[in-house]
């Protein structure tokens, strides 16, 4: 899609700090609890005295071809045709314990489920919009804005890919050519002992 919007990732950067995750829960108002709409894993390897570590930046990818929405049979879910955010109508959500097929579908494990009033049972689903109230502000997503270590960047994947040396995956990540998903990455890379 042309004009898709989605995130750049630095794996040569990211520190695991967790700034990004902590900032979008306080953005959002998403209590503490179990609901994440940015999850941060680390990936350790190798002995002494050649230890790595890297660490990966998982959210909603935006996907080109999002399994949750084909999944959904509820159309609660939509991609926007101007910029390729995938939104969620909690209205229209039936909840975990009804469906979670969404859940189910996404290979990254992006759906949340969080019980609010009013929610049906198992909470509806929620999960990152890519800061859409930001971006019609004429700002960045809060997780790029709250990076100390500058590891993230938002905007239209064209441009990105211009911007960065890239490529679509990273160590720890599996990337689906099915399912489009709407970042890139500047790898760190895992050099061998000596």
């Amino acid at each position: 899609m042309k004009g898709q919007k989605g995130f750049y990732f630095d794996q040569t950067r990211c520190t695991g700090c967790q700034a990004c995750a902590v900032a979008c829960k306080d953005w959002h108002d998403t209590p503490a609890g179990p609901s994440r709409w940015i999850r941060i894993t680390s990936k350790e390897e190798g002995q002494f005295p050649h230890p790595t570590v890297s660490f990966l930046f998982h959210y909603c990818y935006h996907c080109a071809d999002p399994a949750c929405l084909a999944a959904c049979p509820h159309d609660a879910i939509s991609k926007r045709e101007e910029d390729g955010i995938v939104l969620v109508s909690a209205e229209s959500c039936v909840g975990k314990e009804a469906c979670g097929l969404c859940l189910e579908a996404c290979p990254y494990r992006a759906p949340q489920f969080r019980a609010t009033p009013g929610a049906p049972p198992g909470g509806s689903m929620e999960k990152c919009d890519l800061c859409l109230d930001r971006w019609d502000a004429g700002k960045r997503p809060i997780c790029v804005d709250s990076c100390p270590a500058r590891a993230l960047d938002a905007g239209l994947l064209e441009d990105l890919a211009k911007e960065y040396r890239t490529t679509p995956g990273a160590d720890g990540f599996t990337h689906s050519a099915r399912l489009g998903p709407s970042i890139i990455f500047r790898p760190k890379k895992i050099f061998p002992p000596e």
